[in-house]
């Protein structure tokens, strides 16, 4: 009795944490029902000019590595690959649908150590920041050979409308106007 007793009590405020955790996650959605759904993938996209594997980190608002977007399965870290085409990134995730981002919605591309939980060493995330409807949002992928980290910033820099390059010591590649 003595050993079972704390072991009620340790697995009650385990569900109750658990609870909480997803009474959290469904008010996030509710207050985000306003963001609009991703864009179809296009039929036609060609050839893919770079394809890396990785892990898709998380959507978040543009600036704030915390606010992370719940709805449409954005908010969920999966393993992935990023292609590149001549009209855009597509990012296949695991266990969720594909993100289509059209190259005209590109704001631009960095590197950062960390967003929404998942940090690393040596900025390496890589953040593409992209208009999703009237919402700027940070993507964060990282790459699972860091050697091709920038094959990926070169490359999606490139389609990036009004491109601008960046500041010499900045670990931001490219910002559209």
């Amino acid at each position: 009795m003595d050993k079972i007793l704390p072991g009620i009590v340790m697995l009650l405020v385990a569900l109750a944490v658990i609870a909480m955790l997803g009474v959290g996650w469904r008010n996030r959605v509710k207050r985000q029902a306003d963001v609009q759904a991703l864009e179809p993938l296009p039929e036609h996209l060609g050839d893919a000019t770079l394809s890396v594997t990785g892990q898709y980190v998380a959507t978040t608002s543009a600036g704030d590595w915390l606010d992370r977007i719940a709805v449409h399965s954005l908010g969920i870290r999966t393993l992935g690959e990023l292609h590149v085409y001549p009209g855009g990134i597509v990012i296949d995730r695991a266990g969720a649908p594909a993100i289509y981002i059209s190259s005209t919605k590109l704001t631009g591309v960095r590197t950062e150590s960390g967003m929404a939980g998942k940090f690393v060493a040596n900025n390496g995330l890589t953040v593409i920041s992209w208009w999703l409807g009237d919402k700027e949002v940070d993507t964060g992928f990282r790459v699972r050979v860091v050697q091709q980290r920038e094959q990926v910033l070169e490359a999606i820099a490139a389609l990036i409308p009004n491109n601008i390059l960046p500041a010499e010591n900045s670990d931001e590649v490219s910002r559209g106007n």
